[in-house]
């Protein structure tokens, strides 16, 4: 168990953003509403780890960050108010066409 969830837990969450963020490719979405749009599948979800999955999904290259232009200091917003969307890699990864043995169940 890793933060009160298990892997299966974690990979399918993940796979699920890759999922959300696939539909409106190469569009952004908001994590709050991110967050809305998972709540169907994970009633108990909470933001933190939604927060946690983002980041480390973004580490690994498969999400960017999107930083409007009105955005003085984009480390100053909330992450409930940060826009994401999928890199060429997140996009080959939720079409099933590359492999991540981490994400994978």
């Amino acid at each position: 168990m890793a933060n009160g969830r298990d892997a299966r837990q974690i990979k399918r969450i993940r796979n699920e953003v890759l999922v959300a963020l696939k539909v409106i490719y190469p569009a952004a979405m908001q994590a709050e509403t991110l967050l809305r749009s998972l709540l169907v599948l994970f009633p108990t979800l909470e933001f933190d780890y939604l927060r946690r999955d983002l980041h480390y999904l973004q580490q690994k290259g498969y999400l960017e960050r999107v930083t409007p232009s009105f955005e003085s200091d984009e480390a100053l917003t909330s992450w409930r108010r940060r826009w994401f969307r999928l890199t060429p890699s997140g996009t080959e990864l939720a079409d099933h066409c590359i492999h991540d043995p981490a994400l994978e169940e």
